[in-house]
């Protein structure tokens, strides 16, 4: 029986993580590489992507990227082959990249609803189909998807009107569910976490109108710290987590239980 330490260990392990570059994203890179693995950024654009690599290796770790669209097929393709030619394999794929637009649902653009699905859900299916052949092709791997409570039980903040968001965060929770029960007899792990509400660049707009309101109703009475997501990713992406799969931990301080 291995040892605790030993489970959480990600010594030799390749780790690719979309929308990497700053905020949560990054700091589920720092997780993963603080457990000795090595990781591939990957990001929509070189002023956020190359300080977020140089701050990566100021700390000793093994860091590349690429520049992605993450909604474009051959960008997600050319980006993998590259994390595949300086890694020499991908072990873990952390699917974070997103975006979101707010209007209420009767008056939301048809092109900015399809942009939200196209980064949130087809993104994250993209790189899962391509991540997943090398993963297949091994019989080893895992993948996490960073879905959202918006999925799991509407928005918290009904005039957001995010619409979009939610559906193409509940989506990933099911594609989730779906590629587990597809790839698990062939050592692929799939699983999400759905964060509740976190200081980010998504929600610095919004935040200074509704935090008083929304910690009212949270159980452990406050939003997500930084450092409060990346040991729910380290977990699932270790051997800690080696008999789960098609899952989603919900990091929220208790927002979807009241």
């Amino acid at each position: 029986m291995a040892d605790v330490n030993s489970l959480f260990d990600l010594t030799g392990r390749g780790a690719l993580i979309t929308g990497g570059s700053r905020g949560l994203g990054l700091e589920m890179a720092q997780g993963l590489a603080e457990a000795g693995a090595a990781t591939f950024l990957v990001a929509r654009r070189e002023q956020w992507l190359k300080p977020a690599i140089e701050g990566m290796r100021g700390r000793g770790f093994r860091c590349e990227g690429a520049l992605c669209d993450v909604s474009e097929e051959e960008q997600v393709a050319q980006t993998v082959d590259k994390a595949m030619a300086t890694m020499g394999k991908i072990d873990i794929l952390v699917n974070n990249a997103g975006i979101t637009w707010g209007a209420p649902a009767e008056d939301m653009p048809l092109e900015k609803w399809q942009a939200v699905v196209d980064v949130n859900l087809t993104g994250t299916w993209l790189f899962s189909r391509r991540v997943g052949r090398h993963m297949l092709g091994r019989q080893s791997g895992c993948i996490v998807n960073i879905a959202s409570i918006s999925g799991l039980s509407g928005s918290v903040i009904p005039e957001s009107g995010l619409v979009g968001y939610a559906a193409s965060k509940a989506g990933v929770m099911g594609m989730t569910r779906e590629l587990a029960g597809q790839w698990g007899r062939r050592g692929i792990r799939v699983n999400a976490v759905a964060p509740g509400f976190f200081s980010s660049r998504m929600t610095e707009k919004v935040l200074p109108r509704v935090q008083q309101e929304y910690e009212a109703g949270v159980p452990l009475g406050r939003i997500g710290r930084p450092g409060e997501l990346k040991g729910a990713v380290l977990f699932l992406a270790s051997d800690a987590s080696s008999y789960i799969t098609g899952q989603t931990i919900v990091v929220d301080g208790g927002a979807t239980i009241v």
